[in-house]
Formats: C-alpha cells, sequence, structure tokens
C-alpha cells in the first residue's frame, strides 16, 4: 500500500485501526466463582495482553450462544459432555499444539478418558473437574432430621419425606437438566445415560420422583447457593463439589456459626470435567492459544484449584495444591468412590427433546 497517496486523515485512522486491533482483549467465557482472582490480572502483566473476562451458570446457556454462531468468545469452557455435540456441529477450533508447549503437563490417564468425547483430544483441553453432590448445613439438617440424617445418601434428596422436612429451612437444586437427571435415573437403578424416550415420561419412575420433591424445593440456580449456604439462607443444595467447599470456606471465615460440608452419596453420582475450548469463530486465535497456554502452566492451574478447590487435570500441577486439597477425598475420590461415579454422555436430540420438557414441568411444579 502507497501510504503517500492516503490523506493524512486516512493515515491517523488506519494507525488507530490497527492499534486497537493489537490490543483487543482476549473474551473469556467462563463459569461464576470458577477462577483465583490474579490468575488473569497476571497473565496481562506477563504477556501485556488485556482479557475481557465474562460469566455464566450453566452449560445450556454457553451452548445456545455457540450454536447460534458469532458469539465473539475467544475461549470458553464447556463440560465435556456438551462438548462432545459442539465438536459434532463444528463449533470449535481445532487446537495447535505447537503453540501450547505446557500441553505436556496435562493426566495422559485422563487424556484418555476424554478422548472418548473429543477423539484424539484436538479439540478441547480440561481444565477443572469434580462431583455433583449434596451440599448442608450441618446444624439445620441434623435439627430437622436428628443425628441419623441420611447426609450421605440420595435418600436425604430423592425421599419426600426427608425434603419436605428441610423446606422450611431451604433447599436448592442446580439448574442443569443435564447432571440432576441422569443422577435420579441412577438413584431409580437405571441407566443415568439412558437413551429410552419412556424413561423421560411424566408418569414414568424418573417424572413421578420428580413430582413428589418438587413442592419441597425453594429454587433452581447454578451459582446462587453458594453464598446462601455460607449464609444459612438455605440448609441444602445439590450442587458442584468446589462450589459448596467455596460456601463452607466462606462461612467459616465470616464467622457466622454456619458450618458447611459435602457428600458424595454413597449410591453414586456424576463426575464431570470442563473443557478449555477456542470458538471456531474466534478472530485472535494466537491470542487464545497463548492464554490457553497460561493456563497449563502447572503454578498458574494450581493456584486456580488452591482458591475454587475443584481438582484439575495438570499432572505436573499436584505437588503445587495444597495438601488439604490433595487429600480431600471430597475433592480427590478414593478409588472405591470413583468406583460408583459416572460420566455424562452426549445424548441424541430426541432425548434432548424429551428431557428438556420434563423438566421445563418439573420447574414449574406441573
Amino acid at each position: 500500500m502507497n501510504l503517500k497517496k492516503l490523506s493524512l486523515t486516512a493515515v491517523v485512522a488506519m494507525s488507530v485501526s490497527m492499534s486497537a486491533s493489537a490490543n483487543e482483549s482476549i473474551k473469556f467465557y467462563n463459569w461464576s466463582d470458577y477462577i483465583a482472582p490474579d490468575t488473569l490480572s497476571n497473565f496481562e502483566k506477563e504477556s501485556g495482553l488485556p482479557v475481557t473476562y465474562d460469566v455464566f451458570d450453566s452449560n445450556e446457556v454457553l451452548e445456545a450462544k455457540l450454536m447460534a454462531g458469532g458469539s465473539g468468545f475467544d475461549l470458553v469452557v464447556p463440560g465435556s459432555q456438551f462438548l462432545g455435540r459442539q465438536i459434532m456441529a463444528g463449533v470449535f477450533l481445532e487446537l495447535d499444539r505447537d503453540k501450547l508447549p505446557h500441553y505436556k503437563n496435562l493426566d495422559p490417564g485422563l487424556m484418555k478418558v476424554l478422548s472418548e468425547v473429543d477423539p484424539g483430544n484436538r479439540y478441547g483441553i480440561p481444565y477443572l473437574w469434580g462431583t455433583t453432590g449434596i451440599g448442608y448445613n450441618v446444624e439445620q439438617v441434623k435439627k430437622a432430621l436428628g443425628d441419623d440424617a441420611p447426609v450421605n445418601s440420595w435418600d436425604l434428596i430423592f425421599k419426600p419425606e426427608n425434603l419436605e422436612k428441610l423446606a422450611s429451612c431451604g433447599v436448592a437444586l442446580l439448574d442443569a437438566p443435564s447432571e440432576i437427571l441422569p443422577i435420579a435415573l441412577n438413584y431409580l437403578g437405571k441407566n443415568p445415560n439412558s437413551m429410552e424416550k419412556g424413561d423421560y415420561r411424566r408418569d414414568a419412575e424418573l417424572g413421578q420422583l420428580l413430582s413428589a420433591i418438587r413442592p419441597s424445593i425453594s429454587y433452581f440456580h447454578s451459582s446462587k447457593y453458594i453464598n446462601d449456604l455460607a449464609n444459612g439462607d438455605i440448609c441444602v443444595a445439590v450442587g458442584w463439589s468446589g462450589d459448596i467447599l467455596q460456601g463452607a470456606t466462606r462461612a467459616e471465615e465470616a464467622g457466622n456459626g454456619v458450618k458447611v460440608a459435602y457428600s458424595i452419596p454413597k449410591e453414586g453420582t456424576a463426575v464431570w470435567f470442563d473443557m478449555l475450548a477456542i470458538p471456531s469463530d474466534t478472530s485472535q486465535p494466537d491470542k487464545a492459544h497463548k492464554l490457553l497456554d497460561y493456563l497449563l502452566q502447572a503454578e498458574v492451574i494450581a493456584g486456580v484449584s488452591n482458591y475454587v478447590a475443584y481438582a484439575n487435570g495438570n499432572k505436573a500441577s499436584l505437588p503445587l495444591i495444597d495438601t488439604a486439597i490433595t487429600s480431600d477425598e471430597t475433592i480427590y475420590p478414593s478409588e472405591e468412590v470413583q468406583a460408583k461415579l459416572f460420566s455424562l454422555k452426549v445424548m441424541p436430540k430426541k432425548i434432548d427433546r424429551v428431557s428438556t420438557r420434563l423438566w421445563t414441568d418439573f420447574k414449574a411444579n406441573r
């Protein structure tokens, strides 16, 4: 281009445009309460690249934005079962491992498991993982159900007579049908990843189970329960392991007398993996890879795990994680507990439709 033929105004405008492009922030879309306070500020200082951070609280919200196209995000964090479906829809960019020198830090065994939803591990990298279980206010549950309250069993939630006694102190459920429904199916002795449409009918066992407990549920939300447990505003929540442990820490720091505990029910529950992936419509793949590789550094992801109390998929980070976390079997479950955990699979559209209908009716108490 011959700049001599351009007016001064045009040159200045082009210069500003190029500068803006060079300083365009990396758009990172992550779950609520899911990163250490200094993670991104440290990255910005080290790389000189600004980051715009936004949060969501359900896989369904993220998926809607990705599937609509033009999400505007450069790095996102879908659950592994959603990642598998989104890969098939072509919404992610294949990762360039030459731009990820810290890829070597990942746990090979975990990567093999994740290859079931991401063949060849071409599109996603594990960020954090955990279980979905029961968070509860120790004293309030004991007051409502006695010393023998079944806090280590899904009976606490799915037996209507138990939940009815807890309703007065507040019960919250994740607004996440992709997790609550499989957990309920497993409790009923069925395949948690059932592909049978009949299992999702309102008059089937699952529908009847949900209808029976609905009157005792205070609300459905995928992040509000953290502070509500910590403040004593609710006494039970079906939620994610790290979130509930964060609630326990906040209660302890507040010195408000609230003791929050987390249990993985003896019947088994869902184990999930949240993945880092780059949307295929990103306008800055190189920058996205830089942030992704930064999060692959052992000391960086260890700092995240230490703050949010979730396990991560970075084998090299284990020696850097607080022993209080690595020795906590609600975060890193024992082999005996792991044997009863199940992963969540990609559901076909025919199941999505019927399960969504059932969930909508459940929330609306129809």
